[in-house]
């Protein structure tokens, strides 16, 4: 969970490719508003990395273990690689050359990157399917939240003449595609990038 958190945290770094084009938060010495950096999102993503990977795990007690030599050579694995890159090339990809909000080039990148991760690791889908609603499920919350303890954040902070403006209880659309295409993709982070596999206990 900790070294997940940990690598999850450099997400944080990409947050002035979102501000202000998606959002424009308040933050800590006016850092976002000043220089598109601030250190609210290196905290948020530290959080949020290890919870998606650990979560299922925790309720359905599995636990990793090292996958077989023998299975690392099937014929799906030549794609090992490209599949771990596949979601930061397509979002680097649809920033350059396609004229969408970063939202939702984070969103397609992160939806492909885990189909090709379901391609190369099958065995991972059940992890990633449920993970993507749990994660929803606690990401939903969260904003609910937010929301109730300052009922105009949304309003004030998300560029929502930009994107959909499809507020579903007071949530963005945007949000609720992140929270689950977040959750499908990088809750397989782990056991795809270390070789590993579900275990029961």
């Amino acid at each position: 969970m900790l070294v997940v958190s940990f690598w999850t945290s450099l997400l944080g770094l990409t947050e002035p490719l979102f501000v202000p084009e998606y959002w424009n938060p308040p933050s800590l010495f006016d850092l976002a508003h000043r220089t598109g950096f601030d250190i609210e999102s290196l905290i948020f993503s530290f959080g949020i990395g290890g919870v998606a990977v650990v979560i299922y795990d925790l309720i359905f007690r599995t636990r990793p273990e090292r996958i077989t030599a023998h299975e690392q050579h099937l014929s799906q694995h030549r794609y090992h690689l490209l599949a771990l890159l596949s979601t930061p090339i397509i979002f680097l990809l649809l920033l350059i050359t396609a004229p969408l909000n970063p939202i939702y080039s984070a969103v397609i990148a992160m939806v492909v990157g885990g189909l090709f991760t379901w391609y190369c690791r099958p065995e991972l889908k059940k992890k990633m399917l449920v993970s993507a609603m749990i994660f929803l499920g606690i990401y939903f919350v969260y904003f609910l939240t937010l929301i109730a303890l300052y009922p105009n954040y949304v309003e004030q902070v998300w560029n929502l003449q930009d994107i959909s403006g499809i507020l579903i209880v007071g949530i963005p659309l945007e949000e609720i595609l992140f929270g689950v295409s977040f959750g499908f993709f990088w809750s397989s982070v782990y056991e795809h990038f270390t070789w590993r596999k579900l275990q029961s206990l």
